[in-house]
């Protein structure tokens, strides 16, 4: 069981509001996680940093293999985590480590947002959806992935597998 106290050396500090809300939303993405996500944490006892592995088991991105960090600031839940994608890849919505995701976004032109009801399962099934639900290329972060995507899907879907095998096994 995790502790709401840390000791060190005879002094006690109270933790924060936003380890509070990891202890229990932690346990609680680790029930919820798609099967096709993994999540691991570097130090047990920081829950505020950890990597999302995303193993698609259909679509574009299939049998490829995603890696992501998540980092929890001190003012969640009121700001969203920082995530980053540290594998490279061909997506329209993933460029050089940056995601466009809407629920990732402090203010998002869309209504959907972060918002302090949101938590952190949702953006693990957000990050999930990147790769099974073809998404809304209005905003994409990848110009031209997203061009190719809507001109020419089997060139898309070439250069997909093209990156899935050269940088995600």
């Amino acid at each position: 069981m995790i502790s709401l106290t840390r000791k060190t050396e005879r002094v006690s500090k109270r933790i924060s509001v936003r380890d509070r809300l990891l202890v229990k939303e932690v346990q609680e993405m680790e029930q919820t996680l798609p099967s096709t996500c993994r999540i691991h944490f570097g130090d047990p006892h920081v829950l505020s940093e950890f990597s999302l592995t995303i193993l698609p088991d259909e679509g574009y991105w299939q049998g490829g293999k995603f890696q992501f960090t998540v980092s929890v600031p001190e003012e969640y839940n009121m700001t969203p985590p920082k995530v980053k994608c540290l594998t490279k890849l061909w997506h329209p919505n993933i460029f050089e480590g940056d995601i466009c995701l809407s629920l990732l976004r402090q203010n998002s032109i869309d209504g959907m947002g972060w918002a302090p009801t949101r938590r952190l399962k949702d953006v693990i099934w957000g990050l999930n959806s990147l790769f099974t639900d073809l998404l809304n290329f209005d905003d994409p972060l990848n110009i031209e992935a997203a061009e190719q995507y809507l001109q020419n899907k089997s060139d898309f879907q070439m250069k997909v597998k093209e990156f899935v095998q050269l940088y995600a096994r």
